[in-house]
């Protein structure tokens, strides 16, 4: 019942966005319908995100990353990367933090990519993201403000928890393509 309510307001939000984004997530992936939600989300908080959508070659929506610390912390999520309308891979990120922090967040986590080169990048698998990559907190009008570092551009959505966070670390992706 629930994955039926669930399919229904996705069809539902699908078809009233429909112009909103080139992709269009199959309604009985699990995956693809999270993704598309945490989309929906960001637009919301930031309708100026549906340009970094538009204009960029390829994106990666990772739609519920858990991050929690006590001093050393850590974070993890799975999601997909699509381009050209079209989800070309699977993808997971891991997170590890040294320094003070405390606490549990939840977020979505975008990652933009300003061309192809950027994009091919990250889908050789074994991407790394240092301290150096900050990522922007969505709300109304960060997007405006937001530009690519090095082809890559990164936003958070938080949905939930309460995080004291003064540390520094990376995080690695995986990339597996699918067919």
């Amino acid at each position: 019942m629930r994955k039926i309510v669930f399919s229904l307001l996705a069809l539902m939000l699908t078809s009233s966005l429909s112009t909103a984004w080139a992709w269009e997530p199959d309604l009985n992936d699990k995956m693809q319908l999270e993704v598309q939600g945490a989309i929906i989300d960001l637009k919301a908080r930031d309708p100026g995100m549906e340009d970094w959508f538009k204009g960029a070659a390829g994106y990666a929506v990772f739609p519920k990353v858990g991050k929690g610390a006590i001093g050393v912390g850590g974070a993890h999520g799975n999601g997909l990367v699509i381009a050209g309308d079209k989800v070309v891979g699977k993808t997971s990120m891991s997170q590890l933090t040294l320094g003070l922090s405390l606490g549990g967040q939840a977020y979505a986590e975008f990652i933009f990519f300003r061309d192809d080169i950027a994009l091919g990048e990250f889908k050789r698998g074994n991407y790394e993201m240092n301290a150096q990559a900050s990522a922007v907190i969505a709300k109304t009008g960060a997007s405006a403000d937001a530009s690519y570092n090095k082809g890559v551009a990164i936003f958070t959505n938080i949905s939930g928890g309460v995080m004291a966070d003064a540390s520094v670390g990376g995080q690695k992706f995986t990339f597996e393509p699918v067919n």
